[in-house]
């Protein structure tokens, strides 16, 4: 009795909570097609405190969800059948992700930039010159940490993952003891206080909704002009959509989940990976909502979802691959299909090592292209509607996330 009590109050709340979101994006939109000087000023004001907070907890969860996991269950059998599932999702979703922007690519055949548009373009001062110069040896290189404290200063998230994964095994073969309890003890008490500053940062969202999404339409209100990357706006556009509404759903459908379940459920992590633009951001979020509105066993949401917002980049995956061959068409390359195929696999790997922070995949695919000695001029004409192309990709990837954690589960339960 208390069981379905339980349930009827959770499904009450959850319906409370997604018209109080909804609510609140209708209000932000609103306030930000307004145009009045000081709302847009608190907006990105209120939207930048959200986003640090919600980095401020993200290193943290990740590393203490795949820690504890890890010390607590080693590589048993079921744990290995975990790894092994999330990773097949993993790869079978990114690359149905690059292969629907390779169809989408050839089907609209996006045409040249004109010459004095690219002379004309700057990659602006928000671009690393490093990055520029840098190739995706040194980006993987970077990845290997050479110092314990510096990627949770500096919030690299594939090195905190490489940390976490190295201690947790560790841990999982100290023998029993003392030391041991008292460490694992420690490591409890500290995700308990982590996930009470998540449900904390979740009641106040509808505040952070508000300024998000007054700060998105106050974007597009002053208006971008596309009409000469329309093309390629439309592959990366059309690709993300019919991987969000069709492509996922089909996997969802096909390991007998219902993706209009799962998706409402999962709706709070999608809204928030939409406005903070990083499934790194969105962790904590993702893995509260997955355990509490989606009913994920705690153990799997803990494990996948941290592999999966470092690893799994359905939407950067498209965008390298779609960006890489328009950069590369500029730059006088013959797409033939064996050239199109050969980087599609290396957007794959590509995306995979890509750290789910903004920006990442711009960055990323800038590297690429210098190494191959592509015009990157290019990419500073999509740098102006990157902003808007990075929201969806992040919303995708979240989602995307959402559906590996959820069809894990349901192998792990049967």
């Amino acid at each position: 009795m208390n069981n379905k009590s339980e349930t009827k109050h959770s499904c009450c709340g959850g319906r409370q909570n997604f018209w109080l979101w909804l609510g609140a994006l209708v209000v932000g939109s609103c306030l930000g097609l307004l145009g009045v000087e000081w709302v847009n000023t608190m907006a990105n004001f209120v939207a930048t405190i959200f986003t640090r907070l919600f980095q401020f907890i993200a290193v943290p969860t990740i590393a203490l969800a795949v820690t504890t996991t890890l010390a607590t269950f080693g590589m048993q059998r079921e744990t290995r059948r975990i790894f092994r599932h999330t990773i097949s999702y993993t790869l079978l979703t990114t690359i149905a992700a690059a292969a629907v922007g390779m169809v989408l690519y050839i089907i609209i055949s996006p045409d040249n930039l004109p010459m004095e548009m690219v002379k004309s373009s700057r990659l602006g001062d928000g671009v690393p010159q490093e990055v520029t110069n840098g190739s995706y040896f040194d980006y993987m290189i970077g990845i290997v940490p050479d110092n314990f404290l510096r990627p949770f200063i500096e919030g690299n998230v594939l090195s905190v993952l490489l940390i976490a994964v190295a201690v947790g095994l560790v841990l999982a073969k100290m023998p029993e003891g003392e030391n041991k309890v008292l460490l694992m003890r420690g490591l409890g008490a500290l995700q308990e206080v982590v996930s009470r500053l998540i449900r904390w940062l979740i009641a106040v969202l509808p505040v952070g909704i508000v300024a998000f999404a007054a700060q998105l339409s106050a974007e597009v209100s002053a208006g971008t002009v596309v009409a000469s990357i329309g093309k390629y706006v439309a592959v990366i556009l059309g690709g993300n959509m019919l991987q969000f509404f069709v492509v996922l759903p089909l996997f969802l459908v096909a390991r007998g989940l219902n993706p209009v379940h799962v998706m409402r459920r999962m709706m709070p992590a999608v809204l928030m990976a939409l406005f903070t633009k990083s499934s790194a951001a969105t962790l904590p979020v993702t893995i509260q909502t997955s355990e509490e509105r989606l009913g994920v066993d705690s153990k799997v949401a803990r494990f996948v979802l941290p592999i999966c917002t470092t690893i799994n980049m359905n939407g950067c995956a498209a965008f390298i691959f779609v960006t890489s061959l328009f950069v590369m068409q500029n730059g006088g390359v013959e797409l033939s299909l064996p050239v199109m195929l050969l980087w599609l696999f290396i957007s794959v790997v590509a995306a995979i090592g890509n750290a789910g922070v903004p920006m990442g995949c711009f960055f990323l695919t800038l590297s690429l292209m210098s190494g191959v000695g592509a015009p990157v001029a290019i990419m500073g004409v999509i740098l102006p509607v990157f902003t808007v192309l990075d929201m969806i990709e992040t919303a995708e990837n979240v989602w995307s996330d959402s559906c590996v954690a959820a069809m894990v589960d349901k192998d792990m339960k049967k």
